[in-house]
């Protein structure tokens, strides 16, 4: 499946553009990246998938997000929103905020 290109552009719109900012395709989705760290990205397996605190994390999950799990490994600072949460427009604007946020604080990453 690819990633919903809907969803990406809704994201690109929350995203203020800017020099540390870009976008690259991975994971079979679309991932937006601060300073090289990703920061959110539209999942090639539908919904969103975010970076958080990793201390927060577990608090943040509920009925439509869930810990990221890749190759069978949960990703212990990611989550996944479901399609139904993030086609919300409230909702998709506090996690885009909240991952942009959390990517912000880590150190840039060379090219």
């Amino acid at each position: 499946m690819a990633y919903d290109e809907e969803l990406a552009e809704r994201i690109r719109e929350l995203i203020v553009p800017g020099p540390e900012f870009t976008e690259q395709k991975m994971f079979g989705g679309l991932a937006f990246l601060i300073s090289g760290n990703m920061a959110v990205a539209a999942s090639g397996k539908g919904g969103l998938m975010v970076r958080v605190d990793p201390d927060e994390g577990e608090r943040l999950v509920g009925d439509s997000v869930e810990p990221m799990v890749m190759g069978g490994r949960e990703m212990v600072g990611w989550l996944r929103v479901a399609p139904e949460a993030a086609d919300d427009d409230e909702v998709l604007r506090e996690w885009v905020e909240r991952g942009v946020a959390y990517a912000r604080t880590l150190p840039p990453k060379r090219k």
